[in-house]
């Protein structure tokens, strides 16, 4: 650990490159996990994709230090001063509490993120500017996740920092909310559905959002904006379904059709 007399500008710019690394290596491990089973389940999927890939990983680092920079600063004034409403004693509060803060900063990383993503989809200099580098990627792959201009990543990178100074979390409970964040940026672009269809259609799959739903925002843009469920597309009447392309790849023969789909696309 850093000691806590050491001067400040250099435990931020410590713990900031150690957050960086830490932010990196997951992505690493979860795409390259998620990376290794779409080469085993659908076969080709990624192929001629390289370059692309290539973008993906060199956006991708710029936003692990963008994301872990106020992370290790907030994780150190905590650690050090008391800082922020974490915790890490578990009978500071009920235990059903627990998973009760793990859905509140669900709910409201989801609900910014609906809203930022949706103005940014509004604003035709907004697009530009910060969205237009997550859609360069056509289609999406595993490696797609993180892939952000750094004005896209600062607005989802401040979220959870800020939220730990007014909703109470136990360390244990936040580590459960990253790991759903990185899993889920994953699996939802990863270019086919990792969700038995039972799930996908199923009445808690209809306010779940799974690489169905996502596929059809890449696909159309306007529509389908939320981060971890369909509440507020449903809400505010943005919801457009499941990609068609995606719910047909249910036989092994689908991939090379999809991919021929894919091409038409770019």
């Amino acid at each position: 650990m850093i000691p806590a007399d050491t001067p400040i500008w250099l435990a931020f710019l410590l713990v900031s490159a150690a957050m960086t690394v830490i932010v990196a290596v997951r992505y690493f491990l979860a795409c390259g996990l998620f990376a290794l089973a779409t080469a085993r389940v659908r076969p080709g999927l990624y192929a001629g994709m390289r370059g692309q890939i290539g973008k993906e990983i060199r956006w991708s680092m710029i936003a692990a230090f963008i994301y872990g920079a106020p992370a290790g600063i907030v994780f150190w004034l905590w650690r050090h001063h008391g800082y922020s409403l974490l915790y890490a004693d578990f009978g500071a509060y009920p235990l059903w509490y627990l998973p009760l803060s793990v859905l509140i900063y669900l709910f409201v990383q989801d609900s910014c993120f609906y809203w930022s993503h949706r103005a940014m989809h509004g604003s035709q200099r907004l697009f530009r500017l910060a969205h237009s580098v997550h859609h360069e990627s056509r289609p999406p792959t595993v490696w797609t996740a993180m892939s952000f201009h750094p004005v896209e990543s600062i607005s989802g990178a401040i979220v959870i920092p800020l939220l730990v100074f007014f909703v109470p979390i136990h360390l244990a409970m936040l580590g459960v909310v990253l790991t759903a964040a990185t899993i889920m940026g994953v699996v939802n672009h990863m270019g086919w559905e990792i969700f038995p269809r039972r799930f996908v259609h199923s009445p808690l799959g209809q306010w779940v959002i799974t690489a169905s739903h996502h596929e059809r925002h890449h696909e159309e843009y306007r529509c389908n904006f939320g981060l971890y469920f369909r509440i507020w597309d449903r809400l505010c009447g943005t919801d457009r379904g499941l990609s068609a392309r995606l719910t047909s790849q249910r036989e092994p023969g689908a991939p090379a059709q999809a991919k021929s789909q894919d091409k038409a696309l770019r």
